[in-house]
């Protein structure tokens, strides 16, 4: 049996060219600049993390040496970001460490980022680049916790389908720099000011990298509540954190915020409004569905296609854009991750429906996989999807019931592959349809 070809490529490339579209609107190099301040009296420590924390530390270092002419003895920074997306930035010192699951080289800069928050005086600033990805990059395990323990506690939460959310309220109340703590470590400074990239629905900076700078409004009987509805098997070190008072995060009214700002200065909405003018100005009427979709990647997805064929059916020409954090309960034993299950469980949903193309991709460039720089973001939809992968020998419920996406899109050369990005605000799906 012939495989059919996929749809004509220039509805394809309409659909990458949105997400490209989308992506550049939330890059620091676009961003992050006009938000940056003019250097104080004393040094300027700058701490970044995340998966932008390579790129926002190359602005910021670019910012800092050709606009106002700082040298070297007056910066003191340090930025970590996910393995394969660090950049160079003079005067900033840049490593990389392991997402989602953390390891050792995110250890060692946490302690280094902390010794550098808590060597700061009365005249020096503090500046916090900061963009999800942060809670796996900053990594300091508090009381007895091991790494190991750590890791173990993640991996659970991350296969539980909590939201993120969640997962970030019990990072932490197991850690000495989320939650707060961060300030708290910088307090003597003249000021500390935040800049963030926003990968998490509502934009909330106590969630944003697990607010390492703002005060937490969870709890321990939070964290704890947490772990036992979803069934989080807790080593005895972890359980002895999560039932001590003493290990409470600093909360609203706590003194180490009096000098902290907080700024956001990418969201979600920003690179799904870019990709709204990019399918505006192609000739397809946008229909957005918000940054802050959230659920069960494949619940989610056959509401979607259901939305798309009644567009279909009026005979409209639409782009349906909609972003957020949608989540997998793993159930089998393939490899995948929330935009390529989407992306498969609206294949099937849509049936080869004619005229009806989607796209569904992390904008950091990964989406879920290994932890590798070289995971997939997505994957891409078109009416001939169905059709392609059953003439390859794939069964596509199957192998959505397998948790099986990567090999899916692999095998019928649709999965989406930018690369690392260098940014983050989340996932981005657009389906056209007519």
């Amino acid at each position: 049996m012939t495989a059919p070809s996929p749809a004509p490529s220039a509805a394809r490339a309409l659909l990458l060219g949105f997400l490209d579209e989308a992506i550049a609107a939330a890059h620091p190099a676009r961003c992050l600049a006009p938000h940056l301040p003019a250097p104080g009296p004393g040094r300027l420590i700058i701490l970044g993390a995340g998966k932008a924390g390579g790129s926002m530390a190359a602005v910021a270092s670019r910012f800092y040496r050709e606009t106002h002419g700082v040298d070297a003895e007056r910066i003191a920074g340090f930025a970590v970001a996910r393995h394969g997306y660090g950049e160079e930035a003079p005067m900033i010192r840049m490593v990389e460490a392991g997402h989602p699951v953390p390891d050792q080289a995110g250890i060692d800069a946490t302690i280094e980022t902390l010794r550098l928050a808590g060597d700061a005086g009365p005249e020096d600033d503090v500046l916090v680049l900061l963009s999800g990805g942060g809670s796996a990059n900053w990594i300091a395990p508090a009381g007895d916790l091991t790494l190991s323990e750590k890791q173990a506690v993640t991996k659970a939460l991350l296969r539980s389908g909590a939201p993120i959310g969640e997962i970030n309220a019990v990072r932490k109340h197991l850690s000495r720099i989320k939650g707060g703590r961060l300030a708290v470590k910088a307090r003597n400074a003249r000021s500390i000011l935040t800049l963030a990239i926003s990968d998490v629905p509502h934009d909330d900076p106590a969630v944003i990298a697990s607010g390492p700078t703002v005060p937490d409004p969870t709890t321990l009987a939070d964290a704890l509540a947490i772990c036992e509805r979803r069934g989080i098997p807790l080593p005895d070190t972890a359980r002895a954190l999560l039932n001590d008072p003493a290990n409470e995060t600093p909360k609203a009214g706590d003194p180490a915020f009096a000098r902290s700002e907080y700024i956001i200065v990418a969201r979600p909405i920003d690179a799904l409004e870019a990709a709204a003018a990019a399918a505006r100005k192609a000739g397809y009427e946008p229909v957005m569905l918000g940054p802050d979709v959230e659920g069960e990647a494949r619940e989610v997805a056959a509401e979607h296609a259901r939305l798309a064929r009644e567009m279909a059916q009026a005979g409209r020409k639409v782009a349906i854009i909609s972003g957020g954090e949608l989540t997998v309960t793993i159930r089998g034993e393939g490899h995948g991750g929330p935009n390529q299950e989407y992306a498969l469980a609206l294949a099937i949903a849509l049936e080869g429906h004619p005229g009806i193309l989607g796209i569904a991709a992390d904008t950091d460039g990964t989406d879920g996989g290994r932890g590798e720089a070289t995971d997939p973001a997505g994957g891409l939809v078109d009416p001939t999807t169905l059709e392609r992968a059953r003439a390859a020998g794939l069964d596509p419920e199957a192998m959505l019931a397998d948790n099986d996406s990567t090999k899916f899109f692999a095998t019928i050369g649709d999965l989406v592959q930018p690369g690392p990005t260098r940014t983050n605000v989340n996932d981005c799906r657009i389906i056209l349809v007519g």
